[in-house]
């Protein structure tokens, strides 16, 4: 088996640990299992948790001010596993670039960049239970999974064009490519409001729709809501915010899936009338999936799986927009 073939077939397992990585840091964090095991990376100072109760009794003598919850322990323990699984996964990737001198430059920084990463992810992993769901660590902890998946989808791809295996490509109007080259911003901007609304615990923040508290632009601290310098120290789970600012958090994430939105439907309208039906449909329905998602979340109070599914919708939305930036190529107009 060649180099860019173990790459290719690794990357694919990778892209599926990635997502489950995701949707299983999405559950811990739903089911306010953040801080499930407060040291890192044992958990009560055990390689899995502690199971007898003698196991447990001496972990509520160490952790007095965490009591051992195994419903919310069990979450954390998972979410660590597999992330640790998944990077060592892209060790394996690293050895391989190394060890078979992979020539492909542009392959390689793809997985020295995911490398890299994976260690910052890491240590922000240490620093979320250290610094108590500290929300500015929490958010980039989250973004981090989100490019983490996005890194090793890209170097699936490169992988398998270098194979010449799934070699798909777009020649579109200068138009349709600068609206492509738009919406990446667009989207991360929104990803990062989702992520920074969820480490605050600002979900149900507005908990009805279309309308905030029944008002079209209810009272907000936006100055408090977007403070990115809160202190260290408390600890924030369940969050430290008041109802204003998580308003306003909440408030500007919709007005935010509003741009999205426009943004995604006229990319389907302009792709629609190059003739790439296939492209234009899978950008209306994820951006109609996640819009969906996003009313459900509001109607029926967070369930958890919908709000997982809203997480993952999100990152289906990035690794989409990537592909179909990646193969396309501007054709000058008729």
């Amino acid at each position: 088996m060649d180099s860019y073939k173990r790459i290719q077939l690794i990357s694919l397992i990778g892209i599926f640990l990635a997502f489950v990585v995701v949707g299983l840091g999405a559950w811990t964090r739903l089911v306010d299992a953040g801080l499930g095991c407060p040291d890192w990376p044992g958990c009560y100072g055990y390689v899995w948790m502690p199971e007898t109760e003698s196991e447990i009794e001496q972990a509520n003598i160490a952790y007095p001010e965490r009591q051992f919850e195994v419903e919310k322990a069990i979450p954390e323990v998972v979410h660590r596993y597999f992330a640790g699984t998944l990077g060592l996964l892209i060790f394996g990737l690293f050895f391989i670039a190394i060890i078979a001198k992979t020539k492909d430059k542009w392959l390689k920084n793809l997985i020295y960049a995911a490398t890299v990463l994976v260690c910052v992810q890491s240590l922000f992993g240490y620093l979320t239970v250290s610094l108590k769901l500290w929300p500015q660590v929490v958010t980039l902890h989250l973004l981090g999974g989100f490019f983490t998946t996005t890194l090793v989808f890209l170097i699936f791809l490169r992988s398998s064009h270098l194979r010449s295996s799934f070699n798909i490509n777009f020649s579109v109007l200068p138009k349709t490519n600068t609206l492509l080259n738009w919406a990446f911003p667009f989207l991360l901007a929104q990803i990062i409001l989702g992520v920074w609304l969820s480490s605050n615990y600002a979900a149900l923040a507005c908990p009805d729709f279309p309308t905030c508290h029944g008002k079209w632009l209810p009272p907000a601290d936006y100055a408090k809501g977007f403070n990115f310098f809160q202190q260290i120290g408390p600890d924030y789970l369940g969050g430290q915010m008041d109802v204003e600012s998580r308003i306003a958090i909440h408030f500007i994430h919709r007005l935010g899936a509003i741009a999205v939105s426009i943004v995604f439907l006229l990319l389907s309208w302009r792709f629609f009338k190059e003739n790439y039906l296939l492209t234009s449909f899978g950008f209306a329905s994820l951006i109609t999936f996640q819009i969906v998602l996003g009313i459900s979340n509001i109607y029926f109070q967070v369930p958890l799986y919908v709000a997982i599914a809203h997480n993952l919708g999100a990152l289906f939305l990035l690794m989409y927009l990537s592909f179909v930036r990646l193969k396309s190529s501007t054709i000058s107009p008729a």
